[in-house]
């Protein structure tokens, strides 16, 4: 975890996101980026010069504010000397934050997030659910910090499916190593999926010998949907951080399909590490083809 991204926008969540970057640079030796986007003002009936002028005036002036912000925050919360550097770009959020992620090599991306619900988050979501979607790299999604918390319980749902895990369970290995954690991986047995429990766990054990998993736990948890179960096994187990694949599904089938990392990153109070095997495959074509 060499490169570590903060997108900030200065609230609350996103300067959480930033203290537990700072926590993560620190163990693993590496850098925090600071990233403020800003969005360039739509400016109407004026001549072309004036358009020019006025929004060279108002780029500065919200970079000049930025910086100082920065610098509060790193003088606040930057108390072990990591090495950060800050960013400022002006564009559409998504899209720069995607754009600096590739193009700077990134390795891991911490998200503050507060969650939406409701209709818009099926209208909209959130600029965190979108980064989940798209990154080809991890993404910690961040809606709460707590000072000298150490991640030594990681929750890993497992979905069973048998199509190809190889990537997605080899960067939870290293994400578990590096934190020297416990996995527990989950499988959470629901009305609409319920499978004999016997079953699961045959199963699950053998995931965990094709992978040459280590300190681990295997449990099947009854609940009434996926969502709410990871969030209440979470919390018996004392765990630090939930870790899931997404299959960064986009469009009008993501309306009608969903997915339950996502749901997670919006309604559970968690951190929420997060890896798209097809966004990360797309990224590695398009680098090849570059």
């Amino acid at each position: 975890m060499n490169k570590i991204l903060v997108p900030v926008d200065f609230s609350e969540q996103s300067i959480f996101a930033f203290r537990l970057a700072l926590d993560i640079a620190h163990q693993s030796g590496g850098t925090v980026l600071l990233l403020n986007v800003t969005s360039e003002p739509a400016l109407h009936e004026a001549t072309l010069m004036q358009i020019v002028s006025f929004r060279k005036e108002v780029v500065q002036e919200f970079t000049q504010v930025a910086e100082k912000k920065f610098a509060r925050m790193i003088n606040e919360f930057n108390t072990e000397g990591v090495k950060v550097q800050t960013h400022i770009v002006s564009g559409g959020v998504h899209s720069s934050i995607l754009h600096f992620i590739r193009e700077e090599n990134i390795d891991l991306v911490l998200m503050g997030t507060k969650g939406v619900s409701g209709m818009k988050e099926w209208m909209v979501g959130s600029n965190t659910e979108k980064i989940v979607r798209a990154s080809p790299v991890p993404v910690i999604a961040v809606k709460n910090y707590e000072p000298g918390q150490l991640i030594k319980h990681i929750v890993f749902p497992n979905s069973l499916e048998t199509g190809n895990q190889e990537d997605l369970v080899m960067k939870v290995k290293a994400l578990q190593n590096f934190f020297k954690a416990n996995l527990h991986i989950i499988w959470v047995n629901t009305p609409a999926l319920y499978k004999p429990e016997t079953q699961i766990r045959l199963k699950l054990q053998a995931f965990a010998k094709r992978f040459m998993l280590k300190d681990y736990t295997i449990n099947v948890f009854n609940y009434s949907n996926e969502e709410a179960g990871i969030h209440e096994f979470t919390k018996q187990v004392n765990g630090d951080l939930i870790a899931m694949g997404t299959h960064g599904i986009t469009g009008i089938a993501h309306l009608f399909t969903g997915s339950v990392a996502e749901d997670v990153v919006n309604h559970v109070r968690y951190p929420v590490w997060t890896y798209c095997a097809k966004s990360a495959e797309k990224f590695a074509t398009l680098k090849k083809e570059a």
